[in-house]
């Protein structure tokens, strides 16, 4: 999204969206779901896990790190992650505030 663009919407809203992306494929799902049953692991765990190339895990790893939701240490050849506590309760309350702004009516719409 371009800087332009971005002017046109509230900073939780940017926020909401960054998070959104990075969950947005069923493999990061799943790999944060590994990482929260593991509470940390090495790369190589979660390719094991998942029926996804090494490379492939890498590309989601970057994108799930680049938002924020997971953070890495390089522990000789390896790189261990995990979730980002911090910023992981931040997108639960924006996700939660999105998700509770609607209440179920029996209003007929579509």
């Amino acid at each position: 999204m371009g800087a332009s663009k971005t002017s046109e919407y509230t900073k939780k809203e940017i926020e909401l969206a960054k998070y959104a992306k990075a969950i947005s494929h069923p493999a990061r799902i799943a790999i944060l779901n590994f990482l929260i049953k593991k509470q940390s692991c090495i790369c190589g765990d979660i390719v094991d896990e998942l029926p996804i190339a090494q490379s492939t895990v890498s590309q989601h790893l970057k994108e799930l790190k680049a938002s924020g939701l997971i953070k890495g240490n390089i522990e000789g050849v390896s790189v261990c992650y995990c979730i980002d506590e911090k910023e992981w309760k931040k997108a639960s309350q924006l996700l939660g505030f999105l998700l509770e702004k609607f209440t179920v009516t029996n209003s007929k719409c579509c």
